[in-house]
This record gives C-alpha cells, structure tokens and sequence, in this order.
C-alpha cells in the first residue's frame, strides 16, 4: 500500500475550469428556452452576437499580449460572460449593441484587470450597467410575450429587426411593443413602478392582462416571467446538485431580498409588492444562481458569501422600491462588488489551530 503525500489546499474538486463553465451553460438551457418561447428568438440571436465578440475580443487581446489565447479561450469564461450578457439584454436590441456590450466585458471589465482571476467587478454585470446608462431606450424596450403581442414575429423577423430595426414585414420594435389593446406594455416590474406612482394600489395593478396568467398557477405573477424564474431556478438546482455553486450565495440573496419585502407587504399590501412577486421576477433567480456566483467577484468565506448574497438581495429590494430602474440586479451585483474586500477581511476563517484564548495569553505575554 502506498501513500501519497501532498501539500494544502487539498481540493477534491476534479473538474476544470472548462468543464464547470461549460456545465453551467448547460444548466442556464431550461432558463435560456422558456425565455425564448415567451419573447421570441432575439435572446437566442443576442447570446450568438455576444459569444462570437466575446470569443473574437479575448483572442485578439491576448494575442497582443503576447499570452497563450488557446488554452484561455478554451476555458469557456468568456462564453458564460457573454450568454449572461445576452440572456440580460431585451430580445429586440439592435446588434450593434449587443456587440458593444460584449466587447467591453472582456476587453475592459476582464482583460483590462488581467483576465480570469484578476477582474474586480463581474463583467457580464459591468458591460450591462454601461448599455443601460449609455442607450437606456433601447435596454428598456422589452416586447411583450408573444401571447400578448398585436403582432406575431418568427425567426426571420427576430433576425431582421435584429440588424435592420423593423420586422420581415415593416414593423419596428415599439410596435412589437404594442399590446393587443393598442397599449405600449413595460415589464411587470416596470408596470407596477409607473402604476403605483399613479395612485394605484398593488391588487389594481396586477388584475391586469400582463400579470394574470391562464392557469391560474402564476396568477398575480407577471406573465411569462414567473415560468423564466422558475426554469433558471430548476437550472440553479441543477448546479448546486453537481456541486458548481455553493449554496450560501443564493439563498443569502433570496433573502435579503426576500425578508424586506415581507415584512413591507405584512405592513401595507396594498402599496408593497409581495415577496414571491419580487422573487419570480425580472432577472431574480438568474442572478442568485448564475450571477451572483461568480467565484471571482464574490466573497470567498461561508460566512462572507451569505453577507455578500444577502447585501446584492438588499439592495435589489431597495432600488426595486425607491430607485429609478425597476429590476437593480447589475447595479446591485456591482455594489457589492466594491465590498468584497472588506467583507473577506472581517469573515475570513481563523487559521487551524489559532483561537481567541491563545492570541490573547499571547497578548497578556507580550505585555509583561
């Protein structure tokens, strides 16, 4: 019988970085289909614009830098950067767009800090943050799900309103926009923001065609909405199953974002989003379980990474209600980015064999 002796750390993870990101992708599919059957195939079209710049950008960078561009981009990084990207952006942005935001995550909010394990901020989450400040119209412009749409749209016309701006048959995106009632409709989050501005009470606003769902499963849930929270949540499942995540971080920001916005509905329903409406809506459970984990940019201790989970839940919660966007999950992600370092520095664990009692005898020693 032979031993074998190694240094620490004595990791048993046998996975490599390739083979965890391209899993994750794997997991974002469920999430990636129900999306793409309520709003059409432009997520689809978005996520191939943004790998095929992100890939093009990582190379041509690293070239320039005289580094090894093969086995980066073989590691698949910058693809799970650009499908968080794509899935993120409305379905009907213009490609150009897209392409911005895909060469900034890797030129500027990755390779600028020096690539993988170096970047401070989440690139996906920095690349979006920059196209909703820069081009604000066309971030917002989220097309109803087809169900509600006056105006049916395929493949075809997903590509071309994609490069041109108009549809197969002529018609531009905030026609695409147009409900079957003849109303410009806004994402749930959105509707219930302006609305509640207008006096409206929360029961008022979603007993509207935009939140009642048809089997009554997801009703009071923004329509389409609920079903895409649940499938990014099955895929969060899926990486916590295979052990790709670690399970601190999600629920950390379910409920920072959770517990505010149940003890504010308790307080006043009428003028308070539910919790569960908060957590199956926007971009909620792709951001706890495909964002916000992000072993880079996020705390690295237990401890820290429920604190770090929990501030990005808080934050949500506060935008959502008082702030000027309606979803906040980049902008919360990036916030508690700035934090990290302190929050490793007060939650990192005491070293094996180290206690309280000993560095204070030690101390005591010390001082006479």
């Amino acid at each position: 019988m032979k031993l074998f002796l190694a240094s620490s750390p004595h990791l048993r993870q046998k996975r490599s970085t390739q083979e965890i990101m391209q899993l994750v992708m794997l997991f974002a599919v469920p999430g990636i289909a129900v999306q793409t059957w309520f709003f059409g195939f432009g997520t689809l079209i978005n996520i191939l614009i943004a790998c095929l710049v992100a890939v093009v950008t990582e190379v041509l960078i690293l070239e320039l830098r005289k580094k090894n561009f093969e086995l980066a981009v073989k590691d698949s990084s910058a693809l799970v950067t650009a499908l968080l990207l794509g899935i993120s952006i409305p379905p009907f942005a213009p490609w150009w767009m897209t392409a911005i935001g895909a060469f900034f995550a890797i030129a500027i909010a990755k390779q600028l800090y020096g690539g993988l394990g170096f970047n401070l901020f989440n690139p996906a989450m920095t690349a979006y943050v920059v196209l909703l400040i820069s081009f604000p119209v066309q971030m917002t412009a989220w097309a109803p799900v087809m169900e509600l749409s006056q105006i049916s749209h395929n493949l075809m016309d997903a590509l071309s309103i994609t490069f041109t701006g108009y549809t197969t048959e002529g018609y531009s995106v905030l026609q695409l926009r147009t409900n079957i009632d003849g109303f410009t409709m806004a994402t749930p989050l959105d509707e219930i923001k302006n609305q509640l501005n207008k006096g409206l009470t929360v029961p008022e606003i979603t007993s509207s065609a935009l939140f009642i769902d048809a089997g009554n499963i997801a009703a009071g849930f923004g329509k389409g909405w609920f079903w895409i929270n649940i499938a990014f949540l099955l895929g969060g499942f899926l990486l916590l199953q295979f052990n790709l995540i670690n399970w601190h971080l999600p629920v950390g920001m379910l409920a920072g974002l959770g517990l505010p916005a149940l003890l504010a509905w308790l307080v006043s329903p009428d003028t308070n989003v539910s919790p569960l409406l908060h957590l199956f809506s926007g971009g909620t459970m792709l951001g706890a379980f495909f964002i916000i984990t992000d072993p880079v940019t996020a705390a690295t201790s237990n401890k820290g990474r429920i604190i770090f989970g929990f501030g990005v839940g808080l934050w949500v919660y506060i935008i959502r209600t008082w702030g000027g966007y309606p979803d906040a999950i980049a902008f919360s992600v990036l916030l508690m980015n700035m934090c990290v370092p302190v929050i490793d520095y007060y939650t990192r664990p005491r070293t094996y064999g180290h206690n309280q009692q000993s560095s204070a005898q030690r101390k005591s020693g010390s001082n006479k």
